[in-house]
């Protein structure tokens, strides 16, 4: 109950940044978060890795799993993110932020990449 509530929370802040901004990529995170859970992707550190370069932001729309390696620095926002991931990324220089705090910061969505 408490994740779907968090879910639904993340829904409306993206709707609003939407309307707000007109940004597509908030648009398009919104539809992403109101799939069916068990249709949301999951994504390996190691695609990240190989589909990423230094310094870029990624929002993934759904798990973000520990495997694999990375040698960058990214800034990684998920709906859930296990453990390993989220060792790996800070080990990597990366750091982890909140969907709020990505919306807060990139208003128009610019320089924010959709993986998944």
């Amino acid at each position: 109950m408490l994740i779907t509530s968090l879910i639904q929370d993340n829904i409306w802040t993206l709707r609003r940044a939407f309307k707000k901004n007109k940004a597509p990529i908030w648009r398009a995170l919104e539809r992403e978060l109101s799939r069916p859970r068990r249709n949301r992707r999951e994504v390996n550190i190691g695609t990240l890795a190989e589909k990423t370069d230094d310094g870029q932001v990624i929002v993934v729309p759904g798990k973000l799993l520990g495997s694999g390696e990375i040698g960058h620095k990214l800034t990684v926002c998920a709906i859930t993110i296990s453990e390993s991931a989220s060792k790996k990324i800070i080990a990597g220089g990366g750091k982890l932020v909140s969907l709020s705090s990505l919306v807060e910061h990139f208003p128009e969505g610019k320089g924010v990449r959709l993986i998944g």
